[in-house]
């Protein structure tokens, strides 16, 4: 079923690269600066991160000197989780938002999601060029540890795919899903140490932190480039168990539902 999948993507790779093209030009269209806008954002979004919490606030992590620590720390864990928010949040409603193109065109609706997925790792790689930009000014680079990132988020984006796939074929049936997405991910960001440490929790959640599959990974990847660290793999043992279990049951729901989407819409 996953090799299919993978042999209709790559058939339709020409629609996914046009309609990724596509909608990065439409989502500066109109704009004086156009594409510019895509790094000023981001540029923007990280000198406010490092100005506030390394400057104005001057705030310190336990064990760091450096005044750019906690804001490496945040950036790490915000990109992570800004790619894995738009990924899913948008997974969720692929279908129902392109129910117009696939009424019709006809077309593998995976393609869809595919879209998604390329327009977000162009969004994430923007963004962890200006981080890496910043971290080689500061001296804070971690060096070749920064290739252990990888396979952390290869985890990431399997588990927030399988999650958003399923999550987008119900949202066809039950238009409620993507409503209770958007509750369920504030609750989820404020539950996953992003803007905290784990240590700042009580002994009794922090030993039950592992069950948030977000954890493990946000948690491998501050310690990548705050602390040059490779990660435990233990860690990841869980969220990459998850994310094949998501991605193994999205496809099947997706097999047998999706002949009934275009109906439904």
């Amino acid at each position: 079923m996953l090799m299919r999948a993978g042999r209709e993507l790559w058939a339709y790779r020409g629609f996914i690269a046009e309609s990724v093209k596509r909608e990065f030009r439409a989502r500066y269209l109109g704009t004086q600066f156009g594409w510019i806008w895509a790094i000023l954002q981001p540029l923007a979004m990280i000198s406010v991160y490092t100005l506030v919490f390394s400057r104005v606030m001057q705030a310190a992590m336990p064990g760091h000197e450096s005044p750019w620590a906690y804001s490496i720390y945040l950036c790490a864990g915000l990109l992570a989780w800004g790619m894995f928010s738009e990924l899913l949040s948008r997974s969720v409603g692929v279908f129902v938002s392109n129910a117009n193109l696939l009424k019709k065109v006809s077309l593998p609706k995976l393609t869809l999601p595919a879209i998604v997925l390329v327009s977000s790792l162009i969004n994430y790689g923007i963004v962890m060029s200006l981080f890496t930009a910043f971290l080689l000014i500061t001296g804070r680079f971690p060096g070749w540890v920064v290739l252990t990132a990888i396979p952390v988020l290869m985890v990431q984006i399997c588990f927030a795919l399988g999650l958003g796939v399923l999550c987008g074929t119900i949202n066809v049936f039950y238009r409620d899903v993507e409503q209770m997405l958007g509750v369920v991910l504030q609750f989820w960001f404020w539950l996953t140490p992003v803007v905290y440490v784990t240590r700042a929790l009580p002994g009794s959640i922090a030993e039950w932190m592992w069950l948030n599959p977000m954890w493990g990974i946000v948690h491998a990847l501050q310690g990548i480039f705050l602390d040059g660290r490779v990660p435990d793999w233990n860690t990841l043992l869980w969220p990459a168990l998850l994310a094949l279990a998501l991605i193994t049951l999205a496809l099947r729901a997706f097999a047998r539902l999706g002949a009934e989407i275009v109906d439904e819409l």
